[in-house]
């Protein structure tokens, strides 16, 4: 039987369910000692779902979900990652305010049930 979800309401879910999946890690992120800086930040560049932090690092973080961590981890494509990238680029070179002695960046995967795994360095291949 086909879905009688419309492309807007499917949009919409599809908002509300990355609202939660960002949640779920910024709650990951705090149980492991780090401070959200920024959630959601836009760049002219495109925008970055979480920057956070310790006193050593500046992390930029990108949070996919999908039905399950398999599908989570294998969803960043190359062009997003470059997007990603060209983001976080601009974040350094603009908020001097967060300077920290290194950085990187994080993925954070989250399936359906609300599990949730970090992968950090994630893009060092791009």
């Amino acid at each position: 039987m086909r879905s009688l979800k419309t492309p807007q309401i499917r949009g919409i879910q599809a908002h509300f369910s990355g609202l939660n999946a960002e949640s779920v890690a910024a709650r990951l992120l705090k149980q492991q000692g780090l401070e959200i800086l920024a959630h959601r930040l836009k760049t002219p560049c495109g925008e970055i779902d979480l920057v956070v932090s310790d006193s050593q690092w500046l992390i930029a973080v990108e949070v996919k979900q999908r039905r399950t961590l398999q599908e989570s981890a294998t969803s960043l494509t190359a062009r997003q990652s470059q997007r990603l990238l060209a983001a976080f680029d601009y974040v350094l070179q603009t908020r001097p305010d967060w300077h920290r002695p290194s950085t990187r960046f994080d993925l954070i995967i989250v399936d359906q049930q609300g599990s949730a795994r970090r992968i950090q360095d994630a893009l060092r291949q791009f």
